[in-house]
């Protein structure tokens, strides 16, 4: 039972904290929540990575006060935004802490409202929202909030029973509520996401553990931690110092390794301490390197140790950053493109794209990766190419963040995004080149070609977990037991009497000479178009065809 009447800073930091972990505990569940069964499912990571991102940030900060950690978390979610269920959660964060300013406590009522301002946000922020989605999970939990909060305004423990309470019953509906929710059998993989951290908030104020969770999802994965010096706004410890502990003393615990965390968070910021007492991963960024071995050594023998003076770093990019401003000015336009291979990487450059984003399918590139993409652009107008469906938010984002012109065409694949970039003139103005770029990308219909990772239903089809599937602009519409047949109906599906083009871009898993014979046998069933084969290079998908 929650006994607490109100949240105060370092409170609302845990509970930020056990929401992350359990999101990240369970992400490789929600991932598989994606209706699709294709192997790039990645709602629970993107949420994750954006969540990973937010912590980072509140860990970086000496925050007492309750809406000085709101809005270090609403910072960080929106830097880290990965995909649309990552900006989606980053601007539940944003409307959460802009109800809280001015707070240095929360009562349950202020929490409600923050839940309010969260959902209202986040709705304001997609250009069509969706019901049977991460909207509708958040807006219905906040709506009950609130009528609970105004029935008890100082009843933590009630607030709390009607948030899970209501998400899981709102969760359960969404698939009745989207038709491709029923069909795969799944709630919404945001949803969930997001009632994982709610669950972890309840958790730190009922005194429990994430260990101890109850929850009918299995699956874990590290979550890479990315140390990005650069984005940090102020660095008031100059030292990025990290370790590895290895062959612990015997009389070693593991609350001694609890112990030496909380003395690292006293010397310094940026604290990650993962591990057990066989091995242990130590980073932290302080003024006092030497103090930190000295802890770590207590607890066994350091290897890998790695010092940096990042004050040093940052005035060595300053400096050049300034150089290349001073000796360049900018140019009318530039073109940034997400790319999910080598192959299409080296397709975009060669057309002149200036910044290629590595992403798409397998990891959608944060807001902030979108952004230093976008600000490592020295040009006037800069044309943005999402490339993935998953990816425009995001891209959206980013062009807000911007101080320059920034145009997002709504590209869903790499192909769209080819074909917008092939169409643009230097010469002509913004406008025009809009025009003519989207008009060129929505020409382009495409085909593609991966693996079912479980079995499901699909209007008519049943899909086994191993079967060759190919998806038609999207839609799962052919499978075979072999790659060949499902490339062939593809074609068959979306070339017309109108196509002149038909180009094949083979994966990282396909051999060129494979991809070659398709090639050949797609030209004598349509010998009027042109067939063109590049590497695309990307991962899952063993082809990506294109007809314009």
């Amino acid at each position: 039972m929650i006994q607490a009447k109100t949240i105060d800073g370092l409170m609302l930091r845990e509970m930020f904290m056990a929401g992350a972990a359990l999101l990240e505990k369970n992400r490789e569940a929600v991932d598989a929540l994606n209706v699709f069964p294709v192997p790039d499912g990645d709602t629970g990571t993107n949420m994750s990575l954006t969540m990973a991102s937010a912590t980072r940030e509140v860990n970086a900060r000496e925050c007492a006060r309750a809406d000085e950690v709101a809005e270090a978390m609403a910072k960080g979610a929106l830097r880290g935004a990965r995909g649309n269920s990552g900006v989606i959660t980053s601007q539940l964060y944003r409307g959460f802490a802009r109800a809280l300013e001015g707070l240095e406590k929360i009562t349950p009522a202020d929490f409600a409202r923050a839940l309010k301002s969260g959902a209202d946000t986040a709705y304001k922020a997609v250009m069509k929202p969706k019901e049977g989605t991460i909207l509708t999970v958040a807006r219905v939990i906040a709506e009950d909030a609130i009528k609970q909060a105004q029935a008890a305004p100082e009843d933590y423990d009630a607030l709390f029973n009607v948030i899970l309470t209501t998400g899981e019953s709102i969760l359960k509906r969404t698939t009745e509520m989207l038709p491709v929710l029923k069909q795969a059998g799944v709630v919404d993989a945001g949803g969930r996401g997001l009632l994982l951290l709610y669950q972890g908030y309840a958790a730190v104020l009922r005194g429990e553990t994430i260990e101890s969770l109850p929850t009918d999802m299995e699956g874990s994965a590290e979550v890479e931690f990315e140390d990005d010096h650069d984005s940090m706004e102020e660095i008031v410890f100059a030292y990025c110092t990290e370790f590895l502990i290895q062959n612990l003393k015997e009389e070693a615990k593991e609350e001694d390794i609890d112990t030496f965390r909380r003395r690292l968070n006293r010397i310094g910021d940026c604290v990650l301490v993962v591990g057990d007492l066989a091995l242990v991963k130590v980073h932290v960024h302080t003024n006092d390197p030497g103090k930190a071995l000295q802890y770590g050594l207590e607890l066994g023998e350091l290897v890998n140790l790695k010092i940096e003076n990042m004050v040093e770093q940052r005035r060595e990019n300053l400096r050049k950053k300034a150089e290349k401003a001073k000796s360049e000015p900018p140019k009318p336009y530039g073109m940034v493109s997400v790319s999910l291979g080598e192959g299409f990487s080296s397709i975009l450059k060669d057309l002149q794209v200036d910044a290629v984003v590595e992403g798409g399918q397998t990891m959608n590139p944060s807001i902030e990766d979108l952004s230093n993409a976008i600000e490592s652009v020295n040009a006037e107008t800069i044309f943005v190419f999402p490339n993935n469906g998953n990816i425009i938010l995001a891209a959206q984002q980013a062009a807000q963040l911007s101080k320059k012109r920034v145009e997002v065409l709504p590209t869903k694949n790499v192909a769209m995004g080819i074909a917008a970039a092939v169409a643009f003139q230097p010469e002509d103005s913004v406008e025009e080149n809009l025009q003519r770029m989207d008009e060129a990308a929505q020409r382009v219909r495409t085909g593609t070609i991966t693996y079912a990772v479980r079995d499901s239903d699909f209007e008519n089809m049943h899909i086994t977990e191993g079967d060759i599937i190919g998806l038609h602009n999207g839609q799962v519409s052919f499978k075979a037991d072999n790659v060949h047949d499902v490339a062939i109906s593809l074609v068959n599906a979306i070339v017309t009497d109108d196509d002149g083009l038909i180009t094949v871009y083979y994966g990282a898993d396909t051999k060129e000479e494979d991809a070659q014979a398709l090639a050949e046998e797609i030209e004598e069933l349509y010998p009027d178009c042109d067939v063109e084969v590049h590497s695309g290079g990307q991962p899952l998908y063993y082809y990506l065809i294109s007809v314009e």
